[in-house]
């Protein structure tokens, strides 16, 4: 009988489903592109029914492969990874949401962060839960939500309501209601859980009038977290995985030593470092997160985040219809030797690392007469590269210990990217022959758990590299390049 992990990666515009094998080989994957929601200018949300549907849709696509081409196969497990920091309040009883899910790209709250900025409150939060005080994280999307949606506080001041981001969300449906529980990678996103004592903090749950009991289980990301019920997916399965999705593509590349870094290129742009089980506080604007709790050991990690990168691929091809699909921006990038000049700052939701200037918005700057469809093109494809070359540059002035940068998400796979990538950093980049690392690393973890594999030494033997891509650009054109980049990022900022 051949054994199987389930991997549901839901995302931020899409929902995927993924069947490995005992090999960590992919064997078959469905995936739904779900509607984005913007009520007013700089705000997001989505439809948590949507999130729910065409997650169990991908996942069902991906048990009814196995029984037509595997009857005799067992799924031993089911590992999640989620978009991270995205607000769900529901009802206990029901499970019905009392507001959509606020994404973590909505900045609403930036109003409200400014006003306990003044109270003096950031150097209590940046100790405790080791990110700055910003709209991106859940901690002020959950208070909005209690104070804008009528009766909100006082149903889950009686204990009526629960909170979680989308992992607390799907597992809570998926277990039928018996489970509300997050992993230790959730938790440590939402500016409401202390990352050095692991508990929700009293004191921030105070100070955002947050009500306890709302709030889910933390657990190991590698453990139990209850069984799917058999009316979901036609069979009960453990649940033995969870992550955020940027930590569990750090596990799925099997960054498992200190200094090892991975930059993820989805939605947005996440650069996360391997620290160990040392919590570094950074001076350059990044964040101290927990990489993954596995048996009670935590592994921390520093990450930069840029809230746009694959996005603006995206935003090409649906706002600006200037593409068709992701594949042609490479050949249309390597059309014009160079970006004339032309700089595309993708700040549509504000700068994350090192910048964290929630006001900021998008420019696209120094175009003349000549310039055309593929230099904005090229620029844009350049402006993925430029922001996580501000990531790399913070990460260096924190930290001498920085190692191989590996590189997954979709963008990976434009090899003009990559190139331009490891040039405009002087750095060698890996990609791994499976650049879906993120569900990988929900798959391994809940492989883990199982007892499919019995150390994390048996991953790093199945690791396997597709392409090393190794700087070629001159350092005199490499600096120029990031001066004019540096001087469009000025032009963006409001302080």
């Amino acid at each position: 009988m051949k054994t199987y992990l389930l991997s549901l990666d839901q995302g931020t515009t899409s929902s995927r489903a993924v069947l490995f094998d005992t090999q960590g080989q992919h064997v078959f994957s469905a995936q739904y592109e779900y509607p984005q929601i913007f009520p007013q200018a700089g705000w997001v949300e989505h439809d948590p029914y949507e999130i729910l549907n065409t997650q169990l849709r991908a996942a069902r696509d991906c048990m009814d492969w196995l029984r037509e081409h595997a009857p005799d196969a067992d799924v031993a497990a089911v590992g999640v990874t989620n978009q991270r920091e995205t607000t769900i309040v529901w009802d206990k009883t029901t499970g019905k949401p009392v507001y959509n899910a606020i994404v973590w790209q909505c900045r609403r709250t930036a109003e409200e962060c400014r006003v306990l900025e003044k109270q003096g409150v950031v150097p209590l939060l940046r100790e405790k839960t080791g990110l700055l005080l910003d709209p991106y994280f859940s901690a002020t999307k959950l208070r909005w939500i209690l104070e804008h949606v009528p009766d909100a506080r006082a149903r889950a001041e009686c204990g009526e309501l629960l909170f979680g981001t989308v992992d607390t969300w799907l597992i809570w449906h998926l277990t039928g209601g018996k489970v509300h529980a997050t992993d230790y990678t959730n938790a440590s996103r939402t500016m409401l859980y202390n990352i050095h004592t692991l508990q929700w903090d009293p004191e921030i749950l105070d100070l955002l009038e947050i009500p306890a009991q709302m709030l889910p289980e933390v657990r190991d990301s590698s453990g139990d977290f209850g069984m799917t019920s058999r009316s979901i997916l036609g069979a009960s399965v453990p649940i033995l995985g969870c992550a955020g999705d940027q930590q569990a593509a750090l596990f799925g590349q099997c960054c498992l030593a200190r200094g090892d870094v991975k930059n993820t290129y989805g939605t947005g742009g996440f650069l996360l470092m391997n620290t160990g089980d040392t919590c570094i506080g950074s001076t350059h604007g990044l964040l101290s997160t927990i990489g993954w709790g596995i048996g009670g050991k935590i592994t921390y990690a520093l990450e930069g985040s840029v809230f746009v990168s694959g996005a603006v691929i995206k935003w090409l091809r649906d706002e600006l219809g200037i593409i068709q699909t992701a594949a042609e921006t490479a050949a249309l990038a390597q059309s014009v030797p160079d970006n004339a000049g032309v700089y595309f700052v993708p700040a549509f939701v504000g700068l994350g690392t090192p910048y964290w200037d929630s006001e900021a918005r998008g420019l696209l700057c120094g175009l003349t007469r000549g310039s055309g469809r593929a230099h904005i093109v090229r620029a844009a494809l350049e402006a993925i590269a430029y922001q996580t070359a501000d990531v790399i540059r913070a990460m260096e002035q924190d930290t001498a210990a920085l190692g191989s940068i590996r590189v997954d998400g979709g963008a990976s796979a434009n090899d003009f990217l990559m190139q331009f990538q490891a040039d405009i950093l002087g750095r060698e980049l890996l990609r791994p022959a499976q650049t879906e690392s993120t569900a990988q690393g929900a798959a391994y973890l809940a492989g883990l758990a199982a007892g499919i594999w019995s150390s994390t030494e048996e991953l790093l033997r199945m690791a396997k590299h597709d392409r090393v891509f190794r700087p070629a650009m001159e350092e005199t054109q490499r600096q120029a390049l990031l001066h004019g980049w540096e001087d469009a990022v000025r032009r963006t900022m409001t302080r």
